[in-house]
């Protein structure tokens, strides 16, 4: 056997075992670590829905979801399916929280107006805050009887009034909620009527309701056309290489073909990054 073929063996069995002992434990713990972080973080987020799983579970669930998705994207579309498939399995768990809990805090919001006027009748019948906020709790559907119970037990284990409301901000950032929690706690240092900050909240919370719902009806269009403008090239490829799986040969088997693709792949997803920008209107 020729010389140069034996160390050539050689020096790739060593640079393996070199990689195998020294790097791919650096590799690993830098992963497990990152996933770690990952579950922790959606953990947070999930409590944020009131949706409670398992390290243990959520751990399993995060490492088998791109492992599935690239298996089924594989099946479908072979070697590009399986990328995308990976690359959607690692996106779709923090994209998917996202979307619960931004729905949640709309529904939260949604359920405002209707709470400051239980809690304003409350106070008129002559029942203190916290009594209120028991009967808020009493009245209402999830989320807000959720997080108002949640402030409740808060209170009940030595929590001030003041810093459960400001948790409570915290947990769901919005302005509508930050102004009924910085009303609370004016009224409560000051010493001013509750009852007639409420009405006065609820009269400003209708308005900007009635503002958010116009603007949201003018930005409907743009909003539909970003989305369809976005799923065009895709669908294009999808059923070009439906039709014929080879019609795209060319563009893998050559430089320029590489350099077109690589080009129209940074200018789809820029494209993606300014149709967000401004076509979607954030109130």
């Amino acid at each position: 056997m020729n010389i140069n073929l034996i160390l050539a063996y050689l020096l790739f069995f060593v640079s393996t075992f070199l990689f195998s002992y020294l790097v791919a434990p650096w590799f690993i713990n830098k992963w497990l670590n990152r996933q770690s972080k990952k579950v922790e973080k959606v953990a947070d987020k999930l409590e944020d829905i009131f949706v409670f799983i398992k390290g243990k579970k959520l751990t399993i669930i995060l490492g088998l979801l791109p492992l599935g998705l690239g298996l089924l994207g594989a099946w479908l579309f072979k070697w590009i399916g399986l990328g995308l498939g990976i690359i959607c399995g690692l996106v779709l768990p923090m994209a998917v929280l996202r979307m619960a809990v931004a729905r949640k805090r709309v529904k939260f919001v949604k359920q405002l107006v209707d709470g400051l006027m239980i809690l304003s009748s409350c106070l008129k019948g002559g029942l203190s805050l916290i009594q209120a906020f028991e009967v808020l709790v009493e009245e209402t559907t999830p989320p807000l009887s959720q997080e108002f119970n949640l402030v409740l037990r808060e209170i009940r284990l030595g929590v001030s009034i003041e810093e459960a409301l400001i948790r409570l901000s915290k947990r769901i950032p919005s302005d509508e909620l930050g102004l009924f929690v910085s009303a609370i706690l004016v009224a409560r240092e000051t010493g001013g009527d509750l009852t007639k900050v409420f009405s006065r909240l609820v009269t400003t919370l209708r308005d900007r309701t009635e503002i958010k719902e116009e603007v949201v009806t003018l930005t409907t269009q743009a909003k539909v056309q970003a989305i369809i403008l976005s799923l065009l090239p895709v669908g294009f490829v999808w059923w070009v290489y439906r039709v014929d799986p080879h019609h795209f040969d060319v563009m893998f088997q050559t430089d320029l073909g590489k350099i077109l693709l690589t080009g129209g792949g940074v200018l789809y997803f820029l494209a993606l990054f300014l149709l967000k920008k401004f076509s979607i209107v954030r109130i």
